[in-house]
């Protein structure tokens, strides 16, 4: 019996990397004769260059700007001129001072400077993972840094944030790196909202990153404005615009991406289809399963490929709110919740690394040969 780990990371508790682990530890105390493998996934959201180092990429890590203009660490991922970059690890939320938002003048431009790096270290093609942004500027700090000119109609250049973009006269993207014309930029998102509207970046996403309903209509036009000052308002209704508070707009528009689910992305990346020819079972799981986890997170693609070559496939998580037709529906057999070990959410956090010990038990009781 062959067993396949293939978890996001529990935020806030611990990485998907020390989800497997302690899956691993518990299943061969339990089943001492099974083989267990594990290849720790991410949806392009935080922890994907981290599951991408797991994977055998290089980590390097650069200075860059914060979504405030204070500089901050951020790290990519490189193998073979394959590069991973991660919009959270130079313009997440992570990165803001606690309880403190910066809905109107956060800025992508560290993003950017990642990308840059990227291609000065000799990437040729380039997953930009874009979940956990701080940031609702469209883009616009991102391709600053890659050599774009935003300019009011003073000709001075356009500050840093969505609610700017208001000012915007003129955008110049001349100046784009010329590199960025000969790599394969993939979009990788877990979102397809569009830029504008109801479902757009500032009305889904704005109130997340801080936003009142007033800063909401602020940004709206905004991004309204700048997309028709760019002359592509009408790529402002593709899949994936609004991603990272319109990010996907600007990577769309102006680089030339093509937009692919995040999770899609990284199992070819991590090579989860060679892994998963040599598994009998799959166990897959992130922090909470619940309604999001069935629109393009990681243990939704994971179950979607097991279960094209017909594995079974079961699930680990912190918290859970799907029902058993939910689970069933995505190709997961079972799912297993630490708050049915430990309700006290708190300690279920702390605790979570044991906890995670006693479920593998569980389902090696359930699921295995003992």
């Amino acid at each position: 019996m062959r067993v396949l780990i293939a978890a996001d990371k529990f935020k806030g508790s611990l990485t998907a990397a020390q989800v497997a682990e302690r899956l691993a530890a518990g299943l061969r105390r339990a089943a001492p004769h099974v083989s267990v493998a594990s290849v720790p996934v991410a949806d392009g959201g935080d922890g994907t260059v981290d599951a991408a180092a797991v994977a055998g990429f290089g980590r390097h890590e650069i200075r860059v700007t914060g979504p405030v203009g204070k500089p901050v660490t951020a790290a990519y991922a490189l193998r073979d001129g394959a590069a991973v970059v991660e919009m959270a690890e130079a313009s997440g939320l992570r990165h803001l001072p606690a309880d403190v938002f910066a809905p109107l003048t956060a800025t992508s431009y560290g993003t950017g400077e990642v990308l840059r790096a990227a291609l000065d270290a000799g990437a040729r093609s380039i997953a930009l993972g874009v979940g956990g942004s701080a940031t609702t500027d469209g883009g616009a700090g991102m391709l600053s840094a890659l050599g774009a000119r935003f300019l009011e109609a003073s000709g001075a250049l356009v500050g840093p944030g969505g609610a700017a973009l208001a000012r915007l006269a003129k955008a110049d993207l001349s100046g784009l790196d010329a590199r960025l014309a000969e790599v394969d930029l993939v979009l990788a998102s877990d979102v397809d909202n569009p830029l504008l509207g109801p479902k757009g970046a500032a009305a889904v996403y704005g109130p997340q990153k801080g936003a009142s309903p007033q800063e909401v209509d602020i940004l709206e036009d905004a991004l309204r404005h700048y997309a028709r000052t760019c002359g592509a308002l009408a790529m402002a209704a593709e899949p994936g615009a609004g991603a990272a508070g319109g990010l996907g707009f600007g990577a769309l528009t102006a680089l030339r991406a093509r937009f692919r689910p995040g999770v899609e992305v990284m199992l070819d990346l991590l090579g989860f289809d060679e892994a998963l020819a040599q598994a009998d079972l799959v166990i897959t799981g992130e922090g909470s399963l619940d309604a999001q986890t069935l629109h393009g997170k990681a243990p939704a693609g994971v179950a979607s490929r097991a279960r094209a070559r017909g594995l079974p496939v079961v699930a680990v998580c912190g918290r859970l709110s799907l029902d058993p037709a939910a689970l069933h529906a995505v190709g997961i057999h079972r799912a297993y919740a630490l708050t049915e070990l430990e309700p006290d959410i708190p300690r279920c956090l702390a605790e979570a690394g044991p906890l995670l010990e006693r479920v593998a038990a569980r389902m090696a009781r359930d699921f295995l040969p003992v």
